[in-house]
């Protein structure tokens, strides 16, 4: 490894990106072996004759995407990674190499998780009992987003820009799949900033996730069995136990949900967020990825439907590709929105079929209009082309970083008390009680203080309770806080929850 040799390039990509990608290619070609001794970030670093730091920004992405393991004391060390795929083919016909560029940012799914389990209801009313004389002062809701910063004036232009074109096809009816210019955007833009492969064709347009993943009841065969993590997004769940023949539960680990038991579980489709699971905040590491996409490829109706929710705010290291891209069998059907990139409002998703399901959707849901308006998608089109949304993304991602380190400097006395879990992505993270304290005695502390904070259990589903979220923990959001609410609603929490200042 010490004799590695970068041939820099000058193409303005960063030199830590440059040493990630290499090192990502030797372990996927097999050249660096499973426990193999990576040399020390300082070694590395003065051999290549550049700053500690990168080196360390490129480890951290290898080990966050899950294909080097740092061990304490002792160094950095090959993760086991079998039989990945690899995206080796030529782009799909009908996609330029000017449509695949692009500088775009990330989005993905999200939503507020409306439909909670019998137990989370009854602990909800129980809540409500308890606390509703009292004020809620400060709202750690994990689903809101700052719209402080919504560039409302750009917005408007865009609007009046669409409108002043008198172009009168726009009030007439459009693809149902969405209007194909504004596919071919989303395309160049899901390439750039997810890594998905695809062709505009393949991407249906609609008024939200929940819309799309409507449609596919009429896409898969009214039988089929669907798997969930559990805790998961309960909204989705929800929805699939309205057309499918079977949903069930699959419990996960560290690394996401647990291929044997969904081996066992005889689905045939599975619902994942493997880049920020909601609501744990885990991200599956190439490895597990590599054993969800063999699982899938080895029955031929066989799918996963990838949710990308809430990955495009990372606040360290650069963004995770989806597993789309990673997918050389077309068994994901990637899902996203712009609901926390943009605004809730907008109600504009997008959902990625495989070849295969594509004519089975022609061939089914030809008769379905789409559901977004043709000038909200000439809006949104503008927005994405013209650099703004690029630009939006960018003073967000910086201002929830902000928030996001405020928080957790915010958190340093907790640390006695609790474990921290899901930082340094998204938009919440999570609090597990260590001395005993159930779910109900947080949330009602809190709530007598003004303070409202989310219980895991609002996102169970399924009669089982998975054995590892037994313990107490709170979901803390900060999208929609500003600095001095967060370190206000800190305050207010460290009283609920007697908590010493000092560490």
């Amino acid at each position: 490894m010490q004799d590695l040799v970068i041939e820099w390039k000058e193409d303005g990509t960063h030199l830590y990106e440059q040493i990630y990608q290499y090192i990502r290619d030797e372990i996927r070609r097999g050249k660096l072996l499973c426990q193999e001794k990576l040399p020390s970030t300082r070694s590395l670093a003065e051999y290549l004759q550049v700053s500690r730091s990168t080196v360390e920004l490129a480890y951290d992405q290898l080990v966050a995407e899950g294909y080097l393991e740092a061990v304490p004391y002792k160094g950095y060390f090959v993760a086991r990674v079998e039989e990945l795929y690899q995206m080796e083919t030529a782009p799909e016909a009908g996609i330029t190499s000017h449509e695949q560029a692009g500088s775009f940012s990330r989005a993905d799914a999200g939503g507020d998780c409306l439909f909670l389990s019998d137990a989370a209801c009854a602990s909800k009313a129980a809540l409500d009992d308890s606390s509703a004389a009292v004020p809620v002062q400060i709202d750690f809701s994990p689903n809101a987003i700052d719209m402080r910063n919504f560039p409302f004036d750009l917005w408007r232009k865009v609007n009046r820009n669409v409108l002043n074109l008198n172009n009168r096809d726009l009030f007439l009816p459009g693809d149902p799949m969405g209007d194909l210019s504004l596919r071919r955007t989303i395309s160049r833009y899901l390439h750039a900033s997810r890594g998905v492969t695809c062709r505009p064709e393949q991407i249906v347009v609609g008024a939200g996730n929940d819309y799309l993943l409507m449609l596919l009841r009429y896409v898969f065969e009214e039988t089929i069995t669907a798997a969930f993590e559990n805790p998961t997004y309960p909204r989705a769940w929800k929805i699939f136990q309205l057309f499918a023949g079977e949903v069930v539960t699959v419990s996960s680990d560290a690394s996401g949900i647990c291929i044997e038991e969904l081996e066992k579980s005889g689905a045939q489709v599975v619902y994942v967020m493997p880049s920020h699971q909601y609501p744990t905040g885990r991200m599956m590491p190439i490895g597990r990825r590599t054993e969800l996409l063999n699982w899938a490829a080895r029955e031929k109706e066989r799918y996963i439907i990838e949710d990308d929710y809430d990955s495009e705010f990372r606040y360290r290291g650069k963004p995770v590709p989806s597993l789309q891209a990673s997918d050389a069998a077309g068994k994901v059907i990637y899902m996203g929105t712009f609901s926390k990139s943009i605004a809730p409002a907008i109600r504009v998703g997008y959902m990625v079929l495989p070849e295969v399901l594509l004519e089975r959707y022609r061939q089914k849901c030809a008769c379905f209009s789409c559901t977004v308006s043709r000038v909200d998608q000439a809006v949104l089109e503008q927005f994405l082309d013209s650099g703004a949304f690029e630009r939006h993304l960018n003073r967000m991602r910086k201002s929830y970083s902000r928030k996001h380190e405020a928080l957790l400097d915010g958190l340093k006395p907790f640390f006695r008390q609790f474990d921290l879990s899901g930082e340094n992505a998204g938009l919440h993270l999570l609090l597990t009680d260590r001395v005993g304290r159930s779910e109900k005695e947080l949330v009602d502390a809190a709530r007598r203080q003004g303070v409202k904070v989310y219980g895991l259990s609002s996102a169970l589903v399924g009669a089982a309770v998975p054995e590892a979220v037994c313990r107490a923990t709170v979901l803390i959001g900060f999208g929609g806080l500003t600095e001095d609410e967060i370190r206000d609603g800190l305050e207010r929490l460290a009283a609920a929850w007697l908590i010493e200042k000092r560490l």
